[in-house]
């Protein structure tokens, strides 16, 4: 009872508000990638890289401390590590400061903004002019931030280079002043503890998503675009701020804890000649010590099927708010906090249970790697459905559908002039979105061939629009609001299933998860341990979180049907995906 007193107090208090805060950071920079990406109008084969890069700054060194850091103050040097988190978190945020402010282009005219230019025609020639006046002072080089995503990329490897201390150091800290009846509990505990830190990342990063990313600079009155518009880019920068001020404030606890537990008597492992026990001492050499643990088969093998799941989980924590954006029409805030709140509570009752059976049936190592190879299959099945699960691309003149209705039957001519915006001297480059009356989104009043423009703001209505005409629609009715045409309602239906599949497959996958860890540790000796939990975790960065989202952010640019540009040109961010390719 007094042992566990001592894990719960010292160890688990510690371990787990860490690990909480960990989370928090880790899945608000998930959260943040459609921002990310619009703000820096990079692909996100980018942006791929920039969250792989905590990885390759966890690989870095997550081997060596994990071998040498378990021969000093533990406590100590997690602690160090939580510091530079804290270090690297902050940094990220400083390309917001470093940046002039984020335009976007647009011809409707602010409220009450006599300075800016009104366009009354969209369908002139002199529509032109507004791509002119948004690429304004680019020839004298005041073209910013073009290259601050490397800055993110630095601030993230950071992060994983402080990180790589918690994770073996932790886990092996509580697995050594435990019972080994109970470790597997105290393991499922914390990662319960833990659950905390995703809930409230995902819900910082809902909630910075649905402010503008220059909040408290700008009028609000004057954003002409909404959050569920793919050129809205929230405050991605105020959670870092917030993530890394309490990083600063969860490194003190682990300065004051002692660098050891009152010992609890450990079965010696018997001698396989004479039966008796046999106190093995720590060997002191690093390559030796290596060369004994990868010789071990069954680590090897679990090395290697552990790196295979790793890349499905990476993607899928990493992407999935931006599908959900993409296939269902989500706005970036709805998508983290659905995501959130449906997700991570199905992982956290898995990871708990998981711990539960393991001490409630005293599973060994065979009973451990059954249950997690049932478990896991079982979230895969979960999984099959999601293809059938999807909504059909949006309706977008020249990119998914003819500018005529009579043309529906055949093949989507993909040009985006028609001769009814033949005249209107459009760039094919300008992304700024219109719903015809017809149901059917323009990629700008220009191509839509509107005349006339009347109101402003979000109250900019556009009049006499010829493409739409072509579907039918009579010349009273031809108008064209700001804002891409809202999905089908049937779509939101298919959402809500997805979810619910998705949140069951989390709960399986998760409820096989402490099982297949405690076989890192109790397949390999005793002194071994630590190495392994860090070598376990290089493997998993090494071959899961960097590749993941690098190769899978290509796949996703692949699917693009309309690139955005950048200011000075150049391809920028993506505007829309093909959603069936995409699922």
């Amino acid at each position: 009872c007094k042992n566990t007193i001592d894990i719960l107090k010292y160890a688990g208090f510690s371990q787990g508000n860490y690990y909480s805060l960990f989370c928090s950071v880790l899945v608000y920079t998930k959260s943040t990638i459609t921002q990310i990406e619009r703000r820096f109008d990079i692909p996100s084969s980018i942006v791929g890289i920039i969250d792989g890069s905590f990885e390759m700054g966890n690989l870095l060194v997550i081997t060596v401390v994990s071998y040498f850091g378990a021969k000093f103050h533990r406590p100590r040097i997690i602690g160090a590590g939580v510091l530079l988190m804290a270090m690297g978190t902050l940094l990220m945020a400083l390309p917001h400061f470093l940046m002039g402010r984020y335009e976007y282009e647009s011809v409707a005219s602010p409220v009450n903004d006599a300075g800016n230019f009104t366009v009354t025609s969209p369908c002139t020639a002199g529509s032109q002019n507004i791509a002119q006046q948004l690429t304004a002072g680019c020839d004298k080089g005041e073209e910013q931030g073009s290259l601050m995503w490397l800055v993110l990329l630095l601030g993230n490897s950071i992060r994983g280079i402080g990180e790589a201390t918690v994770g073996p150091l932790g886990m092996a800290f509580i697995d050594d002043y435990a019972r080994p009846e109970n470790s597997a509990f105290y393991i499922g505990c914390l990662y319960t503890i833990s659950v905390i830190g995703p809930l409230f990342g995902y819900s910082l990063g809902s909630y910075c998503a649905n402010l503008y990313v220059d909040i408290g600079f700008v009028d609000k009155e004057s954003v002409l675009i909404t959050p569920q518009d793919s050129r809205w880019v929230g405050a991605w920068w105020l959670g870092y701020l917030v993530a890394g001020a309490l990083s600063v404030l969860s490194a003190v606890p682990f300065w004051f804890l002692p660098s050891a537990l009152p010992e609890v008597p450990q079965p010696a492992e018997p001698d396989a000649s004479s039966g008796q026990p046999v106190h093995t001492c720590p060997d002191l050499d690093f390559v030796p010590s290596l060369k004994r643990l990868l010789s071990n088969k069954i680590y090897v093998l679990y090395l290697i099927f552990n790196a295979l799941i790793f890349n499905g989980f990476v993607i899928i924590v990493t992407y999935t708010p931006k599908y959900f954006e993409q296939q269902f029409g989500q706005s970036a805030s709805r998508a983290n906090f659905l995501f959130g709140i449906t997700s991570i509570p199905a992982m956290c009752l898995g990871i708990f249970l998981s711990g539960v059976i393991m001490k409630r049936f005293n599973l060994d190592q065979l009973g451990a790697a059954k249950m997690g190879f049932v478990t896991y299959i079982a979230g895969f099945l979960c999984t099959v459905p999601y293809f059938v699960l999807s909504c059909p691309n949006m309706d977008v003149a020249g990119i998914t559908v003819p500018y005529q209705r009579s043309a529906l039957a055949g093949d989507v001519d993909v040009s985006l002039l028609s001769s009814c915006n033949a005249g209107c001297g459009c760039s094919l480059n300008q992304w700024d979105p219109v719903c015809g009356q017809n149901g059917v989104t323009y990629v700008s009043a220009c191509h839509a061939g509107c005349n006339s423009t009347h109101g402003s703001g979000m109250n900019t209505n556009f009049h006499d629009c010829r493409c739409v005409q072509n579907w039918g629609v009579s010349e009273v009715n031809s108008t064209a609001v700001l804002g891409q045409c809202p999905r089908q309602s049937s779509c939101s239906t298919v959402f809500y299933i997805f979810l619910a599949l998705q949140s069951l497959s989390f709960f399986l996958l998760c409820l096989g998860s402490v099982p297949l860890f405690l076989i890192c540790l109790r397949t390999v000796e005793p002194e071994l341990k630590s190495l392994s939990a860090g070598m376990f975790m290089l493997v998993l960065r090494l071959m899961g979180g960097i590749p993941a989202p690098i190769y899978f952010g290509a796949l996703i640019d692949s699917t693009c049907l309309k690139w955005g540009s950048r200011k000075c040109g150049g391809r920028g961010a993506c505007r829309m995906y093909d959603t069936q390719t995409f699922r």
